[in-house]
């Protein structure tokens, strides 16, 4: 599709008094369009999230003469007949039929799953800063609560969704922030980001005469953890931290000791052969490389993700996949393949490979270096092009990085919540590397990023004697990482990268406030990178910054 005609299309495919019904291809298009442009989008059912498409699956497209639309995750899997498509501000709305029920149904794309109105969701905040005025108030006896405030500071990357103010005692002071338990979970884990950032502003805007010596955050009760975990690996010799919870309904203040929060629970997917998972896919990926263009085939990558399935990507988007399991007509084995650009996945039979192929002529001619950055095809999933450009020129940009060492989006789970480490390497000294990349700006990335280094640090760990091995082993040497390289015991080394200017400006503050245990680097790349991928600079946790 012509990413110009996008707009123009979706115009059309939006029903109103006199239109004509929109094709069943048409109709698709345009689903896939929006699912393109918002890939943090919701699917609503009576005003309730259905699902998250950031973690479900689609597949959308004609069959039958008609637009049959399929959505499924660990949950929950739902098949509709989409009719009609109504665009509603930012809003997509699906006229749908369920077989069997002859009312049709409405289903809603929202770009986030965020369903409060503003003004629910302002009352609901100032709500908040009154009660936790008077909670602060009632707690700290002989401390005076000043200019707690919502207001938007864009300068300083300050958003109403945080009650930020002052502690005053004296000459003493300390910053508070927090959050109400209205908000989404993303938005109160990003909390300890903004009070950071808070007491770093208090600080530097402050009286000479008056000295912030912490930071206090409230968290909603029974939101704590994360911000638990990743306020006990901060500077404590910088700051004052501490960690609160507030019952919203007893008004009941409680002090977390975020210095003991149990066992982190830690554990790995075990490593599996990645030529044994090609060979056992070999059938279906020759399948779809005969539909790829001749001249396209030598940009195809093909990444194996578990022992019996695999990948195929062009620039980090993955547009097919092959999944090698039992039949089910027989107990013989074979290849499932689907395609289908990001979430979208469609199964590809005789009749629909027509439509595989146009839609791999289609990607093939949008993803390359010089493509239209208004095509969705292009802009999709950056992070992974990014990563796919790094991963080939580490040994030229970080030759003390062992290249053949390298995984990529490694699962690791954490506290009962899945995470997907970036990159994953040793340097030339066996030290265990953590890299996340950032192709846009993100504020929360170093608490993100420091996530992945506390859950790396614990595996690294959590050491066992492995006959016939001399010495301890690490969980990662345990679960086949790393063959033939011994792990160093050593905390992991953490690398944040990302496009010099697509660094958010508040990044190396939080970093700053980093524990001196934590080795961070941060390193800005080429604006251009998908032309031209090379280093500006690097700001490490020692202070020094190359160029």
């Amino acid at each position: 599709m012509d990413a110009g005609e996008a707009p123009h299309r979706q115009k059309r495919a939006a029903g109103g008094a006199g239109d004509e019904p929109a094709s069943p291809a048409l109709l698709a298009e345009t689903i896939e369009t929006y699912l393109a442009d918002h890939p943090g989008a919701a699917l609503l059912e009576d005003g309730r999230v259905v699902f998250d498409m950031r973690t479900a699956h689609y597949s959308v497209g004609e069959s039958h003469g008609r637009c049959l639309l399929q959505l499924w995750s660990d949950e929950r899997n739902i098949v509709r007949t989409v009719v009609d498509v109504k665009e509603r501000a930012q809003c997509l709305r699906l006229v749908t039929r369920r077989m069997g029920v002859a009312k049709p149904q409405s289903l809603e794309l929202a770009p986030t799953s965020d369903r409060r109105t503003p003004t629910a969701r302002d009352t609901a905040r100032r709500n908040y800063l009154r009660l936790l005025e008077r909670v602060l108030t009632r707690h700290f006896i002989g401390a005076r609560v000043d200019g707690l405030r919502t207001a938007m500071d864009l300068e300083h990357s300050f958003g109403p969704a945080y009650v930020r103010g002052r502690l005053l005692k004296g000459s003493a002071a300390d910053a508070v922030i927090g959050v109400g338990e209205a908000e989404s979970a993303s938005t109160i884990d990003g909390v300890l980001t903004l009070g950071i950032l808070w007491l770093d502003y208090c600080r530097q805007h402050t009286d000479a005469r008056r000295h912030f010596g912490g930071l206090k955050v409230i968290v909603p009760a029974g939101a704590w953890r994360t911000t638990a975990e990743r306020m006990a690996w901060l500077n404590h010799a910088a700051a004052d931290f501490e960690l609160f919870t507030l019952d919203e309904r007893s008004e009941e203040l409680a002090q977390v000791d975020f210095r003991d929060t149990g066992n982190l629970e830690s554990r790995l997917v075990h490593a599996f052969s990645a030529t044994a998972a090609l060979e056992r896919c070999r059938s279906g990926i020759d399948r779809l490389l005969a539909l790829v263009p001749d001249a396209a085939r030598e940009r195809v990558e093909i990444r194996p993700h578990s022992p019996t399935e695999v990948g195929l990507r062009l620039h980090g988007l993955e547009f097919a996949r092959v999944r090698h399991g039992a039949s089910a007509h027989s107990f013989a084995r074979e290849d499932e393949v689907t395609f289908g650009a990001g979430a979208n996945e469609t199964q590809l039979s005789q009749e629909n490979e027509s439509l595989c192929r146009d839609l791999l002529e289609r990607l093939f001619l949008s993803r390359h270096a010089d493509g239209a950055h208004t095509d969705p095809l292009f802009r999709m999933a950056p992070e992974r092009w990014l990563e796919s450009r790094l991963r080939a020129s580490l040994p030229e940009l970080a030759p003390e990085l062992r290249g053949d060492l390298l995984y990529t989006q490694v699962p690791a789970l954490s506290s009962g919540d899945r995470g997907m480490l970036d990159l994953l390497t040793l340097d030339r000294n066996s030290r265990l590397v953590v890299l996340e990349l950032k192709a846009g700006e993100d504020l929360h990335l170093p608490l993100q990023t420091l996530d992945y280094w506390i859950r790396v640090r614990a595996l690294n760990a959590d050491r066992q004697l492995a006959p016939p091995a001399a010495a301890p082993h690490s969980a990662f040497e345990r679960n086949g990482y790393f063959a033939g390289a011994e792990v160093s015991p050593l905390a992991p080394r953490l690398i944040l990268a990302a496009p010099a200017l697509r660094i958010h400006p508040a990044n190396e503050p939080v970093l700053r406030y980093f524990s001196p245990e934590i080795e961070w680097e941060l390193i800005a790349l080429t604006e251009h990178w998908r032309r031209e991928l090379k280093i500006v600079f690097r700001k490490r946790s020692r202070g020094r910054a190359d160029r």
